[in-house]
Parts: C-alpha cells; sequence; structure tokens
C-alpha cells in the first residue's frame, strides 16, 4: 500500500481533508469513539461519523467494537510506523504539516 499517496489524497485532495487531518491528529495521540471526536473537535457527530467512514475506507484508520455505539477507533499500526519513519526535520508527520 502507498501510503503517502492515499493520504495525500483523504486529506489534501478532497473536500473533507481539514476535518480528517484533524481526526487523525486526535486519533495519533490516543484511540477515541465518535462521540468523543465530536466533543474534543466541536463538531457535529454526523459529520464525524462520514469522516471517519473514508478514514475507514482507505484503510488509515480502524475499530474495535465496530458497529456498536461506543466503536472506538485506532491509526493502523503500519501506517503510525510509515508516519514516525518519515519525519520531515522539525519532526513534523505528514499529518501535522498544516
Amino acid at each position: 500500500m502507498n501510503h503517502k499517496y492515499i493520504l495525500q489524497y483523504v486529506l489534501e485532495a478532497t473536500r473533507g481533508g481539514p476535518t480528517r487531518r484533524r481526526i487523525m491528529d486526535v486519533l495519533l495521540e490516543t484511540p477515541s469513539n465518535a462521540n468523543k471526536l465530536a466533543q474534543v473537535l466541536k463538531m457535529d457527530y454526523k459529520t464525524i461519523q462520514h469522516n471517519i467512514a473514508v478514514l475507514e475506507k482507505n484503510k488509515i484508520i480502524s475499530a474495535v467494537n465496530k458497529g456498536s455505539y461506543g466503536a472506538m477507533y485506532f491509526v493502523h499500526d503500519e501506517l503510525r510506523q510509515f508516519l514516525e519513519i518519515n519525519r520531515d526535520e522539525s519532526g513534523k508527520t505528514l499529518i501535522n504539516k498544516k
């Protein structure tokens, strides 16, 4: 899987990219459910759900207890490793450059 191109498409080339970038910032710190993400990001729950679905479809995040109200979302380990390897000189990853 080419993580760089998938991330560029999902986070930069689509209209919801900034929202998905904010979701990723939170999930890189700690797994969370959609309700908590909505609270932390001060966004509508339905907006969070939609963007989570896009991130899941592109295999950027996964869920534990998927289908339940409290499903916890987390960044795939493989993607997390890719981001760690691809830090720039200032220590920023591809996610938090903007």
